[in-house]
């Protein structure tokens, strides 16, 4: 009686399992599901290939204002900061003999003062250029000579971005080209390629090429000396349907993208693509604003690290 019951329930368990293996091959090839995955839209936008490198802000044309005469600083007109025209005085100065007439005028009163003051004028610094005050380096009151620098002027602020001779086939004047600015992460500054050198240089044995990017607008936060990121626009296709790059894949035949497909589940889409960015694709044919996409960053391929095992199994020791 007992060797019946345990053929019966023996028997029963084969035939549940005929059973299911029955309706899963009938079913086919399970779908992967799309749970932890992003589901996005297509969109219209711009695609765009940048070449990235560092640089610093700098005076596209540094000028060092120098007194023709030594002798001594009576006032001065302007600070750090300050736009100047050419012609505008900045400074006015004493030379060596009138500083000495005048200290021993103004010993012997106000009216002895006066008179010579009037008799022996004070000598003006000109501006030689439209520009920029960037270093005021002497104080009324200190004696200076024909060797020191007053005051430094800048024409303009621009950005000296060093590329590499792998990169700079890729850069041409007149590209478009973003600034990021170390100090201000958030604020990007849109500029482009005016200049590239002529020369190249060597820097820890890597041929350099210094590519100046003229800002196109200088926000006042912009300093010489900042250290910047410098993006410049290869190329960029404008207003096409585009996905981000982890979306599409490819397995050496075709590319496609994973869509959901109402059930919790994702299936593959064939679809052709057209230019490649550095963070978007250009959707061509195949995916409309209105399909969705699930976005991943890998396939859905067998994980190779062991989560748990059976223990009565027995195991490679690693070598």
């Amino acid at each position: 009686m007992i060797r019946d019951k345990r053929k019966l329930i023996i028997g029963a368990v084969i035939l549940c399992a005929i059973i299911v293996l029955f309706i899963r091959m009938k079913r086919g090839p399970a779908e992967p599901e799309q749970n932890g995955r992003t589901t996005i839209k297509p969109e219209i936008g711009e695609v765009k290939k940048t070449v990235t490198t560092t640089g610093v802000v700098e005076p596209q044309n540094r000028l060092e204002v120098k007194p023709s005469i030594g002798g001594r600083i009576e006032e001065m007109l302007v600070t750090e900061g300050s736009d100047v025209k050419k012609g505008r005085v900045l400074a006015w100065m004493s030379s060596t003999e009138r500083a000495a007439l005048i200290d021993a005028a103004r010993s012997q009163g106000a009216e002895a003062l006066e008179y010579w003051e009037e008799a022996y004028k004070k000598t003006p610094i000109i501006s030689p250029i439209d520009g920029e005050v960037i270093v005021r380096s002497v104080e009324p009151g200190q004696t200076i000579t024909t060797s020191d620098a007053v005051l430094v002027l800048s024409d303009r602020l621009v950005v000296s971005a060093q590329f590499d001779e792998t990169d700079i086939g890729r850069v041409k004047e007149g590209q478009d080209a973003f600034v990021t600015l170390d100090a201000y992460p958030e604020i990007s500054i849109e500029g482009a390629v005016d200049h590239i050198a002529y020369e190249s240089r060597i820097e820890n044995n890597v041929t350099i090429y210094d590519v100046d990017v003229l800002p196109k607008e200088v926000p006042d936060i912009l300093r010489s000396g900042m250290s910047v990121t410098v993006s410049v626009v290869e190329k960029k296709a404008e207003s096409v349907l585009r996905v981000p790059s982890s979306a599409v894949h490819y397995d050496g035949k075709r590319e496609f993208v994973m869509v959901p497909t109402g059930r919790g589940k994702i299936k593959e889409r064939d679809v052709k693509t057209g230019f490649t960015g550095d963070k978007y694709v250009e959707i061509v044919s195949g995916l409309s604003p209105e399909d969705d996409v699930v976005v991943r960053d890998k396939l859905f391929l067998p994980s190779t690290k062991s989560i748990g095992g059976n223990p009565f199994m027995p195991s490679r020791r690693n070598r």
